[in-house]
């Protein structure tokens, strides 16, 4: 069996405190080395027992000090900068030590010259033999990964504050070849981080051939001008991963050393919208809330997004047990034990009138988002009657149990497919929104009339929503992973792209909004060519 050198080393000093005595044997070489040379460069006669006594006082002070203030639980392979100051205090606090020890049992001291140089070697002495034991120990590993295992060939794209942090963390492991940075930046351009050279992007026009991987490392970019980047990387076919984000590293999703695959966020070349807090936490907290559909990737993360808002109850209505069981569990662990916060799962159709009925009346909803739809196209193209039935006629059941429970707001969940609709389902979105529209005329009709229970009705229209179920990058990305082909409807086809988290998002804001009858629509930016985002994935893949 193969083991590396530092494994091998690691294991064996781990056990019984030896990696500890080592360390220690080689701090008091340090002390002693230390000593003889101050003597030697003070210029000061080199008595044998003065010599000992020293060596032994400085010896007994040093090690204590050393063990007492966590010298030796660092571990050697890792040492960074900061531990030159480490070393610098406790070299100072046993030079002071040490001084007061010699006058105080009124011992031939030396001149002030020896002490000072002695604090320069001491501190020399001591820092460099740390950083050799690290760097022989990273050489050993190096030298056994290169036995053992081909090494990945990279470049870092980005020689700023992330590409030095993820060279540190490549350069320890050693498990991968990094050929060098590449930066946009003319004055970088010949340059050398961590001993590794800066070039011009355009190297990849010579040495694309030899290169596995692009190792993407700029935090501080806008999605436009990530996009672009991304653009000039991808005609040269190398796989592109990138450092995580903010936004990845607190959630926990990654680590900082761990690189992800290139999002498909990324080659949309759009910011995410940021909502309007204010606008979020309005019609939410305190109030008892509905999400129907509540286990598909709408309502899922409208869930998710409602309960950080704190209402009062949240209600999941869900056709499907798994599903149903999944985003419950999900959303009870993300409760606190001082959340009040009370999820109240419902198991059954939207199209079943006495039960949604009793739902709205026993709970007293004060708002409905209603996310229950089939909105699979290829699919409600084959089941036409069942895509009309239950998107259609579960709008109208929910519409009218709404209305006779007072539920203060429904938000209807439509789609862009149902402005001029081509196929059934977009039929069935234009439909709802038609019958959703109607009883917001007559809801308007009754506060004309001055009645305190009306239900405000209102809807959203949503794009594409990225890594949904049915969406286009999902299937994309599965095709890619088994070697393609990648199917396209059409060449010429694009569209609109919006996150999950915008999408939920959006609906919440828009119930804030809403005074009755709107259709609410996200600024989605530049359309995008599907064709151009496929090609774009299957290049950044390699």
């Amino acid at each position: 069996m193969n083991i590396s050198p530092i494994t091998l080393i690691n294991s064996t000093i781990a056990n019984n405190n030896l990696r500890k005595l080592i360390l220690i044997f080689i701090d008091i070489a340090c002390v002693i080395v230390s000593i003889f040379l101050s003597f030697y460069l003070n210029k000061d006669t080199i008595n044998l027992n003065i010599f000992v006594i020293y060596s032994l006082i400085l010896v007994f002070i040093s090690i204590p000090t050393y063990y007492l203030s966590g010298q030796y639980k660092g571990l050697s392979r890792y040492l960074g900068s900061s531990e030159i100051y480490k070393i610098i205090f406790r070299v100072t606090l046993n030079i002071i030590i040490f001084f007061s020890i010699i006058n105080f049992i009124n011992f031939k001291s030396s001149q002030i010259s020896f002490y000072i140089i002695l604090w320069f070697l001491l501190n020399f002495i001591t820092a460099s033999t740390k950083f050799i034991l690290r760097d022989f120990l990273i050489y050993l590993n190096k030298i056994y990964l290169n036995k053992k295992q081909a090494k990945d060939k990279v470049y870092i794209y980005g020689a700023g504050a992330a590409g030095i942090q993820l060279a540190s963390a490549i350069l320890v492991e050693g498990n991968t070849d990094i050929k060098g940075f590449l930066d946009d930046n003319r004055q970088l351009w010949g340059r050398t981080l961590k001993g590794v050279k800066i070039y011009p992007p355009s190297v990849l026009e010579k040495n694309n051939k030899r290169i596995d991987k692009i190792l993407f490392a700029i935090s501080s970019i806008s999605k436009l001008n990530k996009k672009k980047l991304l653009k000039k990387i991808q005609k040269f076919g190398i796989k592109t991963f990138q450092t995580p984000s903010v936004r990845d590293l607190t959630s926990g999703r990654y680590k900082i050393d761990e690189l992800k695959p290139v999002e498909i966020e990324d080659l949309l070349g759009r910011d995410v919208i940021v909502p309007k807090k204010e606008l979020l936490v309005q019609d939410i907290k305190n109030n008892i809330i509905c999400v129907t559909g509540a286990g598909g990737s709408i309502g899922k993360e409208l869930c998710r997004q409602i309960l950080k808002l704190k209402p009062k109850k949240l209600i999941l209505f869900e056709l499907s047990e798994v599903a149903l069981f999944k985003i419950s569990q999900e959303l009870i662990n993300l409760i606190s034990d001082s959340n009040e916060i009370q999820i109240k799962c419902i198991l059954g159709n939207a199209l079943d009138e006495e039960l949604v009925k009793s739902t709205f009346f026993e709970n007293n909803v004060d708002i409905v988002f209603h996310a229950a739809a089939y909105k699979h196209v290829p699919l409600v193209e084959e089941n036409p009657l069942s895509g009309l039935l239950n998107n259609i006629f579960s709008t109208k059941t929910l519409c009218e149990c709404a209305r006779e429970s007072n539920v203060k707001k429904f938000i209807l969940i439509s789609s862009d497919k149902a402005v001029r609709p081509t196929n059934i389902m977009g039929v069935s979105k234009r439909i709802s929104e038609l019958i959703v529209q109607a009883f917001a005329h007559e809801s308007k009709e009754i506060n004309k009339n001055e009645s305190d229970l009306y239900t405000n009705f209102s809807m959203v229209r949503f794009g594409n929503v990225l890594n949904s179920s049915g969406s286009v990058v999902p299937l994309f990305s599965k095709q890619i992973s088994e070697g393609g082909p990648l199917t396209l409807t059409h060449p010429k086809v694009i569209r609109y792209f919006m996150t999950i988290p915008e999408a939920a998002q959006l609906v919440i804001q828009s119930c804030s909004l809403a005074k009755g009858g709107e259709v609410f629509l996200l600024d989605m930016g530049e359309p995008v060519n599907i064709k151009d985002l496929a090609i774009q994935m299957i290049k950044l893949s390699g």
